[in-house]
């Protein structure tokens, strides 16, 4: 089998686990609702900086290759694919629910693949802008449906108060913050793995907690110290739940963000953005069928229609090769 076609699929599989993964996510905030999104973001990302740990000292000799622009950029990568981004979606998800949320980020394909088709053009290929057209229109018609539904349920369960049009429409801005902070994360990661091909990916995801865990300690004593000025009768420092929260915590700092992290890391080496990009509908398409586990129903017809649209535009997306470009013109060659 080619070697194109060898990454191609190896790539989708890591895209695919890494999504498995990532939807449980979606979940955490549902089962701690008491807990304040501040406290979840931090908590995770602690998690995730503490099990670096044991394993930065197991990969200690590549990781004393690093130059300080590789732990600046892990810095970054880490304040705002982890931190800022977890913090926008768990707000997002205990105002709105998280099928509004997730929808949301379901768009991350499609803005993915726009910044990347213009922006790594030279490097990963181009793909026609109206061949991306019909795919892109599929992904938005099937958020539409999705949240048509929310809203729905949103009428019949709050009555579409003020206060519940209001908490639905902060949800909304936040997750739209969750989605900016995550379509910057992959193009600049996918950066830093294209230019160093022989790096780790297993090391790069390690360094990003080790990068992490700073970020983490200083969000979650500064929250603590908050809620002792403010009165706020928080339960610190795991709260009320300690049990719970804390082994949500570990497992998501060792799952999703290390081992999440990882499967990203390799699907990002071998494909190309504009390709890896509409990869992700596959933590959306997860988070959505968790949610509707916890809930114990099936979601309705509209919902389901909805997801039928986003696997097909994402479907239309990934047929839709990237064309070599030279001197900015097209000249049909695929990448591989």
């Amino acid at each position: 089998m080619p070697s194109h076609r060898v990454n191609l699929l190896s790539g989708t599989l890591y895209a695919l686990a890494a999504g498995l993964i990532w939807g449980g996510v979606f979940v955490a905030p549902l089962l701690l609702p008491q807990y304040p999104p501040a406290l979840l973001s931090f908590g995770r990302y602690l998690a995730f900086g503490v099990v670096a740990l044991p394993l930065a000292w197991l990969d200690r000799k590549r990781l004393l290759g690093f130059q300080r622009a590789d732990w600046v950029a892990a810095l970054k990568l880490a304040a705002v694919g982890n931190l800022a981004y977890y913090l926008l979606l768990s707000g997002a998800i205990q105002h709105s629910g998280a099928p509004l949320p997730t929808m949301l980020i379901g768009t991350l394909p499609v803005v993915i693949a726009l910044f990347a088709n213009r922006r790594n053009h030279q490097r990963d290929g181009r793909v026609r802008w109206r061949q991306m057209l019909p795919g892109m229109a599929l992904i938005g018609a099937g958020v539409l449906l999705v949240n048509q539904a929310e809203l729905a349920q949103l009428r019949a369960v709050r009555h579409f108060t003020a206060t519940g049009l209001q908490s639905y429409v902060t949800g909304a801005v936040l997750a739209l913050g969750a989605v900016a902070c995550w379509t910057w994360y992959p193009l600049r990661n996918a950066d830093w793995l294209r230019d160093h091909p022989g790096r780790s990916p297993t090391t790069w995801a390690t360094a990003q907690g080790l990068a992490t865990l700073p970020l983490a300690l200083l969000g979650y004593a500064g929250w603590w110290a908050w809620a002792a000025v403010s009165g706020s009768g928080f339960s610190m420092p795991l709260g009320p739940e300690p049990l719970r929260f804390g082994v949500i915590m570990v497992g998501m700092g060792l799952l999703a963000s290390w081992l999440g992290t990882l499967l990203w890391n390799e699907a990002s080496q071998r494909l190309p953005t504009t390709l890896a990009g509409p990869l992700i509908v596959f933590e959306t398409l997860s988070a959505l069928a968790y949610t509707w586990v916890l809930r114990g129903h099936w979601p309705p017809a509209s919902v389901m229609l909805g997801v039928a649209l986003l696997v097909a535009g994402v479907a239309w997306a990934m047929a839709r090769r990237p064309q070599a470009v030279v001197t900015g013109l097209p000249v049909g060659k695929h990448l591989p």
